[in-house]
């Protein structure tokens, strides 16, 4: 696998930073290696498994931001004996709802999505009709009244995990459809942020577990300091990022998308007319 040092680097910090923004980091992963000239090319069988380790560098960063919620939510479960006796358990067992949508659907079309990384038209596509989900998610926090997430059904939760597993798509995003899919359901943008990225940590992890049996046998090929020095650069930025997120939903809890929402069109479309000139 071509990896170039610079170019690994800058691909980790983009990664770090794009993977929790509502933006689609696997979007950015395919169009900012092309439009920059990279080696790194996305067709390449190595391709998805680097992306794999800058993945667990993400969720590595997510169980240290969430740490605390992860050791209630784990001890709530245990007293309630897998029951739904208390308010840590039931949200575990909304978080296993939301998580086996997105692992069914990777698992069938795994060859399908590995696919569509092979045109930045496709990417830009959704890119910008990830820019019109992100606006609709801000009509709808208008229009739906708070709920808290010990008020989110067994069936909400499913449907917030079907929407996460349309970010299976590069351009769309994972945070942003999982968002907006949260506000659908009532919620306000700190609950459904907090239930986004509690969700994130179990897929990108199975995902990650997935995919390291194809990296190790692609040995002496991946140059393994570089890629988990990749990883750990990608971990710290996307800590950074969920704090800033974090905050970002707390201060702006009007039109929190928008600013996301606009990016994603303006790259998006910009991007599409600019390939046809």
């Amino acid at each position: 696998m071509t990896l170039p040092l610079i170019q690994a680097i800058l691909f980790a910090v983009l990664q770090g930073i794009t993977e929790l923004f509502p933006i689609s980091s696997l979007g950015h992963g395919v169009i900012v290696p092309t439009w920059l000239h990279w080696a790194i090319d996305p067709r390449e069988p190595a391709f998805l498994p680097f992306m794999v380790v800058l993945h667990l560098g993400t969720a590595a960063a997510l169980l240290l931001y969430f740490w605390r919620d992860w050791a209630e939510l784990i001890g709530g479960f245990l007293r309630a004996k897998g029951g739904f006796g208390n308010e840590q358990s039931r949200l575990m067992w909304r978080l296993m709802f939301g998580t086996i949508p997105a692992g069914l659907i990777a698992f069938a079309l795994e060859k399908q999505i590995r696919a569509l990384f092979t045109s930045t038209t496709v990417v830009l596509v959704f890119l910008a009709v990830n820019g019109v989900i992100l606006l609709i998610g801000d009509q709808l926090k208008r229009r739906r009244a708070h709920r808290d997430l010990d008020d989110l059904s067994a069936g909400g939760a499913i449907g917030i995990g079907v929407a996460q597993a349309l970010a299976l798509i590069p351009g769309i995003s994972r945070s942003g459809v999982t968002l907006v899919a949260g506000l659908a359901q009532g919620l306000d943008y700190v609950s459904s942020a907090r239930f986004s990225f509690l969700l994130a940590t179990p897929i990108i992890a199975a995902a990650g577990m997935h995919q390291v049996p194809k990296m190790i046998k692609l040995g002496p090929t991946v140059p393994w300091p570089l890629v988990i020095a990749c990883g750990v650069i990608a971990g710290v930025l996307a800590y950074l990022s969920t704090w800033v997120l974090m905050r970002w939903f707390k201060k702006s809890e009007i039109e929190s998308l928008r600013p996301f929402g606009y990016y994603c069109l303006i790259v998006g479309i910009g991007g599409l007319v600019a390939n046809f000139l």
